[in-house]
């Protein structure tokens, strides 16, 4: 799903932990979310939703929102993600 030349950025605010650069390439992100989703274990789960107008997902972590991210799509491949992990960000978001 994802393209070959994918990026992945995020947004922590300097008050949660994110990856600090951009990651680039498709098998570069899969790898990094692979071993996100290793150490968040059992304590994650996803919610499908519409972020700015994008496909996205919000994460919780023991029901608290922890990341939102948003997927811009070209064709049928994931070309780019936004994860928003910046509490003062995702604070206004409710799930319903």
């Amino acid at each position: 799903m994802l393209d070959p030349d994918a990026t992945a950025t995020a947004d922590g605010g300097g008050l949660a932990v994110t990856h600090l650069h951009p990651i680039v390439g498709g098998e570069q992100i899969a790898r990094a979310y692979a071993k996100i989703a290793r150490v968040s274990g059992d304590r994650t789960t996803f919610l499908e939703c519409t972020v700015n107008g994008l496909p996205g997902l919000v994460a919780q972590q023991d029901g608290n929102i922890a990341t939102v991210f948003a997927f811009e799509i070209a064709g049928d491949r994931i070309r780019h993600i936004w994860a928003v992990r910046n509490p003062e960000k995702i604070r206004p978001w409710r799930i319903s």
